[in-house]
């Protein structure tokens, strides 16, 4: 039961745009561990967060820094900016500034929350972050502290927050670095209602606020077909049992959420995560993916696509991006290669495909039918649009999909970058999903993920060499790793409802 809702509303000109923030509270219960915040964080602890794939940490940066260069006197529409400290709450510091979806496109109404636990009766404020979870066994090493830590002494739980001096470094490269929002197209409704209207033979011409440079385009143009058999494989064994994608996605995905349900079902997950108040929460229809993890006005913040928010889905969505992504972002913060330098003197190997990998092992983890369907499907539909223009692409995707609704939005991701998608080409990020998952599943009696997700943003490659320099204390491991048996079974059960083989792993990879 929510005890106490708090609104506030702010105009944001000239779109006067609308958006609502409730700080949710639960009375009388203890403050959980995870309520010890960090003071301050770098901004490149920020960016390791969420740079798996799906950030837009960047231009939210560029953006903020653009519009106090051009209004940096105090505005009647926008509230004069304080610092937040230990041991006090800052109320303008809780509403957060205008918003953007994760991805780009267009500007809907949004709606935020914070779903914070408190207590009248706080602890003292301490100087380490308590542990959360189990560290599985680990050996901890006595290291000094990395980060200096704080504990609200409000009852209203206080986000961790970046301060303007430690991102001015990043806003430079701003534009380059983020390439899923400058790859979202202004256009999409435009050309989806010619396309529609053409009978699905037109080829959208997309337009982009910031276009990519062709050489970033043509360095992300690089389809691979070395698990193509696997994945098509995987979407027919579906189609074997449910006649068709839509059975498929209602019968183990269940009927769509409205927002009273999914905030009641992310604040369930978070309290099982020891996590409440940590993360702004906002629910929109205007994102290519399901839900994405992201830095707003210097907070984490999880923003989910109501349209596809289903009720057997959704906490395998909330294992991938907060029990995952933001998890090993968190522990990574800890780690002696928390920044870029850190990552090069230690010769860390890219985070992907082990990052996406891991999480989308995780989205389906529990679930009574853990089909690799999605990842299976953007990895084929990447593959095809290398070879393909858009309307070809979209009649070939009937062979899987339906909906023509659907078949758009997987057709979109595919050609996001491209102007002219008559001609074939494609953005190949997500052919990483399925890539990560079978690599992880193919050396998954040899990984250690206790300790992988312990070390943060590296990659499972990596994880037995940074064992004996990893600072082990204070690290968080999700709830639905704690039983190492029941995970390895789950693990076991993929593998076996997709009809995957330990032999045909090892012939691949």
């Amino acid at each position: 039961m929510l005890e106490s809702i708090k609104v506030t509303e702010r105009l944001h000109w000239p779109e006067v745009e609308m958006s609502k923030k409730y700080v949710l509270n639960t009375a009388d219960k203890p403050v959980s561990p995870s309520q010890v915040y960090l003071e301050k964080m770098s901004s490149s602890v920020l960016k390791d967060l969420f740079s798996s794939g799906s950030s837009s940490y960047n231009v939210l940066l560029q953006t903020e820094e653009e519009e106090e260069k051009k209004s940096p006197k105090p505005s009647p529409h926008k509230r004069p900016k304080t610092s937040l400290k230990c041991g006090k709450r800052n109320r303008s510091g809780m509403a957060p500034k205008k918003v953007r979806a994760a991805e780009g496109g267009g500007r809907p109404a949004q709606t935020n929350r914070v779903l914070s636990g408190s207590n009248s009766n706080l602890p003292k404020p301490v100087r380490t972050i308590a542990v959360v979870g189990s560290t599985m066994g680990l050996n901890p090493r006595v290291l000094p502290q990395l980060r200096r830590t704080c504990l609200p002494s409000s009852p209203r739980t206080k986000l961790p927050s970046l301060h303007k001096a430690a991102i001015t470094r990043d806003v430079e490269n701003a534009k380059k670095l983020c390439i899923l929002t400058a790859i979202k197209p202004f256009n999409v409704e435009k050309e989806k209602a010619k396309f529609f209207k053409s009978d699905f033979n037109y080829n959208p011409q997309f337009e982009y606020s910031n276009p990519v440079s062709l050489l970033i385009l043509e360095r992300h143009n690089n389809a691979s077909d070395r698990f193509l058999t696997q994945a098509v494989n995987i979407m027919e064994l579906a189609l074997q049992r449910y006649g068709s994608y839509e059975k498929f996605e209602q019968a183990t995905g269940g009927s769509l959420l409205t927002k009273s349900r999914i905030w009641h079902n992310v604040k369930k997950y978070m309290e099982k995560e020891g996590c409440i108040g940590e993360i702004v929460v906002q629910v929109t229809d205007d994102l290519l993916s399901r839900a994405s993890m992201t830095v707003v006005n210097s907070r984490p913040t999880l923003t989910i696509n109501i349209s596809t928010a289903r009720e057997h889905w959704l906490e395998g969505m909330l294992r991938h991006e907060i029990g995952t992504h933001y998890f090993r972002g968190i522990n990574n913060c800890h780690q002696p290669w928390s920044s870029s330098m850190g990552r090069k003197k230690h010769n860390l190997k890219p985070l992907n495909p082990t990052e996406e990998g891991l999480a989308s092992i995780h989205s389906v983890l529990f679930r009574k039918d853990p089909t690799l369907w999605r990842a299976a499907l953007l990895y084929y539909t990447v593959y095809q649009a290398s070879h393909m223009s858009f309307s070809h692409l979209f009649n070939d995707l009937g062979r899987f999909v339906q909906d023509p609704i659907t078949r758009w939005d997987y057709c979109v991701r595919a050609k996001r970058g491209q102007s002219d998608t008559a001609q074939p080409g494609c953005f190949s990020k997500d052919q990483v999903y399925l890539d990560g998952i079978l690599k992880i599943l193919r050396h998954r009696d040899k990984i250690n993920f206790p300790l992988l997700m312990t070390l943060g943003k590296v990659s499972f490659e990596d994880a037995d060499r940074l064992k004996a320099v990893a600072q082990m204390e204070n690290v968080r491991i999700p709830h639905f790793m704690q039983d190492q048996a029941k995970y390895a079974e789950q693990l076991t059960n993929i593998m076996a409802v997709n009809q995957l083989t330990d032999e045909e792993l090892r012939t691949i990879i």
